[in-house]
């Protein structure tokens, strides 16, 4: 099945990335949200991004002005009825998806794909709201979506080979590489990462070095572009737990459990960048 329109529930920090680089290879899209502030909001983060790869010279301003013209925002759900694939952005919680889903399954067309940007949740748990497992994936891009090159495609045991041919072939045209995973949270980037990100807070928490320290350490010591700490305000502490949380639910492991300090902070509301504070100050 070839995807021509694309759908996207949600505008925030993924949805709308996801939607200027589709919009930017060339698809139509309709991207939707709860409301009308939220909605501008998102919109006016694409139209700014896609404005500063003008001013930098990698885009053309008739080629922004033109994929700004294939992306229609929308507060209504039904709006999406007759999209080719439909690629879930909204909260992280388990429940909201099914939800959401259910909603979807029902609105439409039969051979219409149901995609999730879930970063950990089951892919089976999602597709379990509705009637078409065999059109339900996994498709796990990366903050932000118009640099990171990588899309994780997790199939549940629902999932048909034709259905991961179909997002395979999307995410090619979309200028990503992709890899497949199994439908274990996680998957494959974030079993790996949120392990590491929660010792580094662990490290920090228990006086052992600075928190410049452990970030020029992991910097300069093992290559990597950004430390540790540094990442778990770029990401989001409060995503960085909630995955946690999930994986120690799952596995049981003690490596999962979200140290003290970072609950502290959760509940304190220091989310990192995007609150302005976390491990550092961004105000």
């Amino acid at each position: 099945m070839e995807l021509k329109n694309i759908g996207i529930l949600g505008c925030g920090q993924m949805g709308s990335g996801i939607a200027e680089v589709a919009a930017k290879s060339g698809f139509e899209v309709i991207i939707c949200e709860v409301n009308e502030q939220t909605l501008t909001k998102g919109l006016s983060k694409i139209q700014k991004s896609f404005a500063k790869a003008v001013e930098r010279g990698k885009l053309a301003a008739e080629a922004m002005e033109a994929a700004l013209a294939r992306i229609t925002g929308t507060v209504h759900v039904a709006d999406l009825a007759d999209c080719d694939i439909v690629i879930e952005a909204v909260f992280e919680d388990l429940a909201t998806k099914q939800r959401v889903f259910a909603e979807l399954d029902q609105l439409v067309q039969p051979e219409a794909i149901l995609a999730t940007n879930t970063s950990s949740i089951s892919i089976a748990a999602i597709a379990a709201a509705t009637q078409r497992g065999d059109k339900v994936i996994g498709m796990h891009f990366f903050n932000p979506v118009p640099v990171m090159q990588l899309v994780e495609y997790v199939p549940s045991i629902l999932t048909s080979p034709e259905t991961v041919a179909a997002v395979s072939a999307l995410g090619e045209a979309l200028g990503k590489t992709g890899v497949l995973a199994k439908d274990s949270p996680g998957f494959i980037v974030n079993r790996l990462l949120v392990s590491y990100l929660i010792d580094a807070i662990r490290v920090y928490e228990q006086g052992l070095a600075s928190r410049e320290d452990i970030d020029n350490a992991m910097k300069l010591g093992a290559a990597h572009p950004m430390g540790p700490l540094t990442l778990a305000d770029f990401i989001g502490l409060d995503i960085i737990k909630d995955v946690a949380d999930v994986f120690f639910e799952e596995y049981g492991e003690s490596r999962f459990k979200s140290p003290p300090l970072l609950t502290r902070m959760v509940t304190a509301g220091q989310l990192g960048r995007k609150s302005g504070k976390g491990f550092y100050d961004y105000k």
